[in-house]
């Protein structure tokens, strides 16, 4: 528990401030990626068999394209001009509402591995179009306190709410994107519809960054032992940031 609120609020905090120095698209990038469950994956290693290990990276990648679906419905309620509250509620029930279906489906492990890479290239096509310039954001110390404080506490709502649920509904809680749901809630009253659609746009290329980690992971471990595996999960999944962001830098050349 203390592990994770710690590497929540870390994975905020460190988001927040490549936000204030970068931009809201860069903020989102670095919170898309493994921040908190890549570091908690590494005592899983340690802890359990890498057969166990294996499943539990499948298991995330199936709720992946939830997250995607997440991200499509708080980014188009900004752009219609909803309310943070609103947005908020919206892209819960939808990854709730999704992530139900994508687990009753029960996918075959390379047609999972398969939606999970494809589907944030999909969902970021699927975004609204709203121009908002790279630049350096504004973003008080006090404000930088609450979103980590707020991260902090829905990690713990939900690791607590998690343990008294059936095992289905508390791997769905386990997979709500805690940094995609408290990061556009204080980018939206404070900078606009814009500036969230950025922010979310970002952090969509940042699981394919996750996704990779995870499939790379997953491959890994069944030819490789589990710190080689471990490590050329990182590997891939840093690659995988590197080309996005690449990219997206020509992109806004253009």
């Amino acid at each position: 528990m203390l592990l994770k609120l710690a590497l929540v609020g870390a994975s905020v905090l460190l988001a927040s401030l490549a936000a204030r120095r970068f931009g809201h698209a860069v903020g989102g990038t670095i919170a898309g990626l493994p921040m908190i469950v890549g570091p908690i994956m590494g005592f899983v290693l340690l802890q359990e068999t890498p057969a166990h290990a294996s499943e539990i990276a499948l298991a995330t990648l199936v709720c992946l394209p939830a997250t995607i679906v997440h991200v499509l419905g708080f980014a188009w309620c900004a752009r219609w001009g909803r309310r943070w509250g609103v947005a908020l509620l919206t892209a819960n029930a939808a990854f709730l509402s999704a992530g139900a279906a994508l687990l009753a489906l029960r996918l075959p492990p390379p047609l999972a591995c398969a939606a999970a890479l494809a589907s944030p290239a999909l969902g970021a096509l699927a975004l609204p179009r709203l121009r908002e310039p790279p630049a350096a954001v504004t973003i008080p110390r006090v404000e930088l306190a609450c979103r980590v404080a707020a991260a902090v506490a829905m990690a713990f709502c939900i690791v607590r709410s998690a343990g008294a649920v059936p095992a289905g509904v508390s791997g769905l809680l386990l997979a709500v994107p805690i940094t995609g749901n408290v990061l556009p809630c204080f980018t939206l009253p404070r900078h606009g519809a814009a500036a969230t659609v950025a922010l979310l746009a970002g952090f969509a290329r940042g699981l394919l960054g996750f996704a990779s980690f995870f499939v790379a992971l997953r491959v890994g471990l069944a030819w490789a032992p589990p710190a080689a595996a471990y490590g050329f999960a990182w590997l891939c999944a840093l690659l995988a940031a590197l080309a996005v962001r690449a990219i997206g830098t020509k992109t806004v050349g253009r």
